[in-house]
């Protein structure tokens, strides 16, 4: 036992002085726990709060206002007046619009006599978690403001009709299925030109290359075109999918979904390459690509955690990430019908992104073979 015992001890003893020795192993062990703790602790939050509520009011009475009142009391909706059927009209065209209340003549007439009340919750279907969460809020909400009236009142259930726009039947693969060429795309992407360009630095072909003529930019476009080619196959592979097998309806323009795709997916490419120049490792390239391509498509992107919930920096945070605006891009063009001009922040953050990379790899692309 002492024979097994002792060689045992011995290493052990010896990783320990290592440890110690290595104040980034220790800083890693210690300090790394309470960075994860902190970080996903502001940022996964699955309840949903001030969540944007327009309200048209045709009625303006005690009751309506007794309504409203509890709304906003609630904590849930930040309530945001809309003073015309044309404002209306035109907030329902919008994609950042999460719900429409509209409260019509003779609401408080038909809740004294005790009819049915005709207040009608119109709910953006398009995140089903989120359309069913409010219309449970609402009813709740609605209840307290009955409570609240003293005046003869109808039931509950019959205060507020919800209606599902772009989804009426909450379907969840409508909501997941476009969401999955963020995280699909987006990895395959960064992954191809990270470990590729960094197998060619390992294996010393990279310094053939260098020793032509070629400049970096064409050195970088080289590396692309092909890698774009085949991840641009791969989205529209993901697309006839989401269509042919899972059946989502795609509302919006075919042009506008390629013209996302292309954006993303250079931006991706060009990412993928710079990791691969500063890295020069296949096994730091893929540690990096890990880390910047699969962790924020689930964490960053509104894939699973809704970004309205996340405290104001991480709202901003997120923002540095492609992920967000294609996600958002890629429900919009699939449920609703949404047009260039309602979809220009989201467009133009990608097109950002997707310039900033492309310059940076040129830059970084050293034309001499040491670091």
């Amino acid at each position: 036992m002492k024979t097994i015992i002792r060689p045992i001890l011995s290493i052990a003893s010896k990783e320990t002085k290592h440890i110690r020795r290595d104040p980034f192993t220790l800083a890693v062990a210690l300090l790394l726990p309470l960075l994860f703790v902190w970080f996903f602790g502001f940022v996964i939050n699955l309840d949903y709060h001030n969540i944007p509520l327009l309200v048209r009011d045709n009625d303006q009475s005690r009751s309506s206002r007794e309504l409203l009142m509890q709304a906003g009391a609630a904590g849930y909706f930040d309530v945001v007046a809309v003073h015309s059927p044309a404002e209306a009209e035109k907030a329902l065209q919008k994609n950042s619009m999460k719900g429409l209340l509209i409260i019509p003549p003779g609401f408080h007439d038909n809740l004294t006599r005790g009819d049915t009340a005709r207040a009608q919750l119109l709910v953006d279907g398009s995140d089903n978690t989120l359309a069913a969460l409010m219309n449970m809020y609402m009813q709740g909400i609605s209840a307290t403001a009955q409570q609240a009236l003293t005046t003869p009142r109808a039931s509950a259930p019959n205060m507020i009709r919800t209606r599902y726009l772009f989804n009426p039947e909450l379907n969840s693969r409508w909501f997941i299925v476009p969401a999955l060429s963020t995280v699909i795309i987006g990895f395959l992407a960064i992954i191809l030109t990270a470990l590729t360009v960094a197998r060619e630095w390992e294996n010393g072909s990279m310094e053939l290359l260098l020793s032509t003529p070629v400049r970096p930019f064409e050195i970088v476009l080289g590396k692309l075109l092909p890698y774009f080619a085949l991840s641009f196959f791969d989205a529209l592979l993901v697309f006839a999918l989401a269509l042919i097998v899972f059946h989502i309806p795609f509302m919006g323009s075919f042009l506008l979904y390629l013209l996302a795709c292309t954006l993303f997916i250079i931006g991706s490419l060009a990412l993928g390459l710079l990791i691969s120049v500063l890295t020069r490792q296949q096994q730091a390239a893929i540690q990096f690509g890990f880390a910047i391509g699969l962790l924020p498509s689930f964490m960053f992107s509104g894939f699973i955690f809704p970004i309205e919930n996340m405290p104001l920096f991480f709202r901003w945070f997120t923002g540095f990430f492609p992920q967000r605006w294609f996600l958002s891009l890629s429900r919009s063009l699939f449920l609703t019908e949404a047009g260039f001009k309602e979809l220009a922040g989201p467009f133009a953050a990608l097109f950002i992104f997707m310039f900033v990379m492309v310059a940076l790899a040129v830059k970084k692309f050293k034309t001499d073979v040491e670091p």
